[in-house]
C-alpha cells in the first residue's frame, strides 16, 4: 500500500500514516474477529506481540517524525530492494 500512495504523490510520512489508517479496521478488527470466531488465536502470544507493537510503533513513528521525507523515502526503498533481492536470490 505504502510504495502505491508514495507513487500516487503522498509524501512517505502521509503514505505511511494513510496506510495504517485503511488497515486498521478491515484487517485488524475483522480479521481478529472471524479468526477468534473459529477459536485460532493464542491470546496470550497475542497480547505479548501487541504490547511489543504499540511501543514500536509509538517510538517509531516518533523518530519517523524527525526524519525527512527523503531519507525516509530512502529507508524504505533500500529495505524493499533487500527483500525484492532476496525474493529473487532466494526462491526456489
Amino acid at each position: 500500500i505504502v510504495p502505491a500512495l508514495v507513487f500516487l504523490g503522498l509524501t512517505q510520512k502521509h503514505a505511511t500514516g494513510t496506510s495504517l489508517a485503511a488497515l486498521v479496521l478491515p484487517v485488524g478488527i475483522l480479521g481478529v474477529l472471524e479468526y477468534a470466531h473459529r477459536h485460532e488465536v493464542e491470546w496470550k502470544y497475542a497480547i505479548g506481540i501487541a504490547v511489543g507493537l504499540t511501543v514500536g510503533a509509538f517510538f517509531g513513528a516518533a523518530f519517523a517524525g524527525k526524519l525527512s521525507n527523503l531519507v525516509l523515502r530512502r529507508a524504505f526503498g533500500g529495505v524493499m530492494l533487500l527483500v525484492s533481492l532476496r525474493f529473487l536470490i532466494f526462491s526456489k
